[in-house]
């Protein structure tokens, strides 16, 4: 591709199956997610990781979280802040309250974290007065297209500093015609380019990891959400790529 990155050259990629989850029991899923992914971090793999609602994102940074590590900045595509406090009749654990428990768990640092593209309704009123209070930058998708992908990148990128940085991308972050199957679609969303261009943006950060959620190929019978999401995967392993190859070790990374 445009970046001559390959990342099957760079790194020992594998595909290391799904989590375990239990179907019947939502803490316990999260358990299993977590148990999961801190054997791959204990193995010094880099995760990337398909999705699956966005609630797989608070196992994963619970998993990626050591003892006396900092905590993890974000880059954050997304229709929605997901940092709602409760959902459906008082849910705190849902695709929609991901970040609010990282950041009141102590996973996520808010001040080195930036969500591009919000747009939409909101569940209740102060869903978004809690982050903004909390230091979270939030990008509206009408300051995203006053500013365009190259300086939101910049922001993005002055946001989240040298530290340690996770990207998580939310495929209702682009617009339904890009992105049809997905649970919560929200028009006026992200052109697929434009992703891709700020994802490549990202190079040199410090990256442990990133995930690409909420697709839901019954949703499209096209299958074009489907080469949408396993797209910006291979755009986000080309970074964790490119990361290792400038550190020069071998390091593995997986597809979880």
């Amino acid at each position: 591709g445009v970046t001559g990155i390959r990342p099957f050259e760079i790194l020992n990629c594998a595909d290391l199956g799904d989590s375990p989850t239990n179907p019947v029991d939502l803490m316990d899923s999260l358990e299993r997610i977590e148990k999961f992914f801190k054997e791959i971090i204990l193995g010094n793999i880099l995760p990337l990781s398909a999705g699956g609602d966005h609630l797989i994102t608070l196992p994963i940074m619970r998993a990626l979280q050591t003892a006396g590590s900092p905590k993890i900045g974000m880059v954050h595509f997304d229709a929605h802040t997901d940092t709602y406090d409760r959902y459906f009749d008082g849910y705190k654990y849902t695709h929609g309250t991901p970040f609010r428990r990282a950041i009141e768990e102590g996973y996520l640092d808010p001040k080195r974290t930036v969500q591009i593209g919000i747009r939409g309704g909101l569940y209740s009123a102060d869903d978004e007065a809690w982050g903004n209070e909390q230091g979270i930058r939030v990008i509206h998708i009408e300051e995203y297209n006053d500013l365009g992908p190259e300086k939101v990148i910049e922001e993005a990128r002055s946001v989240v500093g040298n530290g340690p940085t996770y990207i998580s991308f939310d495929v209702d972050a682009l617009d339904p015609v890009y992105a049809p199957g997905t649970g919560t679609p929200e028009i006026g969303g992200i052109t697929t380019y434009d992703a891709q261009k700020m994802l490549r943006g990202l190079s040199g950060l410090n990256l442990v990891g990133g995930d690409v959620v909420e697709v839901s190929p019954p949703f499209d019978n096209t299958g074009l959400t489907a080469l949408t999401g396993v797209t910006m995967m291979f755009e986000i392993l080309c970074l964790l790529a490119e990361q290792v190859k400038n550190r020069g070790s071998k390091m593995d990374t997986s597809v979880a």
